[in-house]
């Protein structure tokens, strides 16, 4: 009798509850959800149910297409084809009448002993080798007497450095074309002293040091360091992501890796930041018009419902991608492509000269170019090379997640911002200390003398704290000549004149400032009084530096350096200037060298 009231009143209750309405539960992203909101700042994981109410399909792991050819990058998958019932047969083994695999590399055949060794783990079988690489004679010596000033265009490109490391961590040698040895320099930072103003955005740094790899010759290193931009100056951007989505690109280290280095930029961008999606395979397409950095779910599905197939009309893609920049075009901003293949064209316009000059056509309207490179087998260096210095942009190569977090974390800034345009240098030498020359690198980046002065002269950009290396090798008046005396006394350089204790050289530096289209000059003296006196212990900097050229030059078989200039003199070299090492690039940059030690050797015909 005591319990009956509380039931009835416990059931009173419970009925209340089940007739009022319930509270709403958090809004899930989906097709019947009334309350969402495709412009609402959210970020999350690109699954197919967070992506599914803006619209985007995701192709399931491993699933293909339902039809053969589409046009929409957003379509509907079928399951994944069941696995072969019997793996492939392996190859046959090399025997003395088994023709050897050769790559084809500007024009020379590199024999490759023995049979292709199979892919690492997660990656496809790599295909016939078709890379290219611009032609890069190193440069010659030059007589002082005769031709006194050096003038080139600035390199902040890194790409020849992963590409590089990409050749010897397979095993593979690297061809002497891959091998730009500015990028390898520039891959490091050598902790120059920072300018202070924006309007003044280089301080210039030099070191006279003895040469390394040659007896009784010289080193002047030349160090650019830029200003740094702090946070509230950087400009917002108008960023578009143009995605090769060709067939060729269908691999973990080519499209998958592009996808991974795009979320990294995602990670990083601002409200104020915006970014268009676009491709090309055949035909082009945008995937997502301009959109706020702080839509990051957004901008990740539409990056993560790109799929690989078909040809590679790269100039359409060009063509569409530059229009979607002019959509979200302003002076005030920092308005990029940044384009993401292997470099492989095969449908349209593939003739790298008319993509040159029709990229160069568009640098003038504001809006730049920068190409990132990925895999392997078909990479197409050269054409990257040409269209990224045409566009006033930088060049990368993406070997790794980690080399696109090198590239797309903290020092993507130093692409994104930028602090000067058409940056020229120019060395002018002095026939009383310096006899002969030779700048080490920068063979694709060479400027008349007359184009220092000219401003209609395109040359490089330089992002927010970036920083140049230079490095010319001398030989002193009265030192080791690399070139013969002239037979008439009259064509002998006469070395009388000028004051053996003055300056060796005057380094002047031409650049813009963003948006102006007069430039502005800083000039430096290079002075080392004291003749031919150098100092015993250069900085950690310049040793560093040159334990980086001369590895370069050694891959490249340059015939500059003396021919007992071994590995083990570059490890030494290294291992005394490895300095402080945050992140572990020096002592990577060590075990690289010992593992190209033991590289079979280039081949030629």
């Amino acid at each position: 009798m005591t319990h009956r009231p509380l039931k009835t009143s416990l059931t009173a209750v419970m009925a209340l509850c089940l007739a009022a309405p319930m509270a709403p539960l958090p809004a899930v992203a989906g097709p019947a959800s009334q309350t969402f909101d495709p412009n609402r700042p959210v970020d999350g994981e690109a699954t197919q149910a967070a992506c599914a109410p803006y619209g985007f399909t995701l192709r399931p792991e491993g699933g293909r297409p339902i039809v053969g050819r589409v046009t929409s990058r957003t379509m509907q998958y079928a399951a994944p084809p069941a696995p072969s019932p019997m793996p492939a047969p392996p190859p046959p083994p090399v025997t003395a009448s088994t023709p050897s695999a050769e790559v084809a590399v500007t024009g020379n055949r590199i024999t490759r002993p023995g049979p292709i060794p199979p892919p690492r783990p997660g990656l496809p079988p790599r295909p016939a080798d078709t890379e290219r690489y611009p032609d890069a004679t190193p440069n010659p010596v030059r007589r002082v007497a005769e031709t006194p000033v050096s003038t080139f265009s600035i390199d902040v490109d890194t790409a020849s450095y992963a590409n590089v490391r990409r050749f010897i961590s397979e095993g593979r040698a690297v061809p002497a074309d891959a091998v730009r040895v500015e990028e390898l320099v520039n891959y490091f930072d050598y902790g120059y002293a920072r300018p202070t103003s924006a309007v003044q955005p280089f301080a210039v740094s030099t070191t006279v040091a003895s040469a390394p790899w040659a007896e009784g010759r010289q080193i002047v290193h030349i160090g650019l360091q830029g200003y740094e931009l702090p946070q509230g100056e950087r400009r917002p951007l108008n960023l578009t992501f143009l995605v090769d989505v060709s067939g060729s690109m269908n691999s973990e280290d080519k499209l998958a890796l592009a996808q991974k280095s795009m979320n990294l930029i995602i990670d990083r961008l601002r409200p104020q930041d915006t970014v268009a999606v676009t491709y090309y395979a055949e035909g082009a397409g945008t995937t997502l018009a301009p959109t706020p950095g702080d839509q990051k779910l957004k901008l990740r599905c539409a990056v993560a419902s790109l799929y690989a197939s078909g040809g590679t009309a790269g100039a359409t893609g060009m063509t569409n991608a530059y229009d979607q920049a002019q959509v979200n075009f302003a002076r005030d901003r920092v308005n990029r492509i940044l384009m993401f293949t292997d470099g492989d064209f095969n449908v349209g316009q593939t003739d790298n000269q008319r993509l040159e000059d029709y990229v160069a056509g568009k640098r003038e309207t504001g809006v730049y170019l920068s190409v990132y490179g990925f895999g392997r087998g078909n990479y197409q260096d050269a054409r990257m090379q040409a269209i990224s210095q045409a566009g006033n942009g930088t060049a990368g190569y993406v070997d790794s997640l980690d080399e696109a977090r090198r590239l797309f974390g903290p020092a993507f800034d130093r692409g994104a911002f930028p602090i000067a345009d058409d940056v020229k240098i120019q060395v002018e030498f002095n026939p009383a200390r310096v006899a002969e020359y030779r700048l080490i690198g920068y063979e694709t980046r060479l400027l008349n003398e007359e184009d220092f002065n000219n401003d209609r002269v395109d040359a490089g950009e330089v992002g927010s704290g970036a920083s140049v290396t230079a490095i010319y090798e001398i030989t002193p008046v009265g030192g080791p000549s690399q070139l013969s005396d002239r037979r008439y006394e009259a064509n002998r350089p006469n070395t009388s004149a000028g004051d053996p204790n003055s300056e060796i050289g005057f380094v002047q530096v031409r650049y813009k400032l963003p948006g102006e289209r007069d430039s502005r000059l800083i000039q430096h003296a290079v002075a080392n009084a004291g003749g031919a006196r150098v100092s015993a212990q250069p900085p950690e900097s310049t040793r560093w530096a040159l334990a980086v050229a001369g590895f370069g030059q050694k891959l490249r078989n340059d015939p500059w350096i003396r021919a007992d200039y071994g590995w083990n003199d570059i490890l030494e070299q290294a291992q005394g200037a490895r300095g402080d090492d945050p992140y572990g690039e020096r002592a990577a940059f060590v075990q690289m060298v010992r593992a190209a030690a033991s590289l079979p050797p280039q081949r030629t015909p």
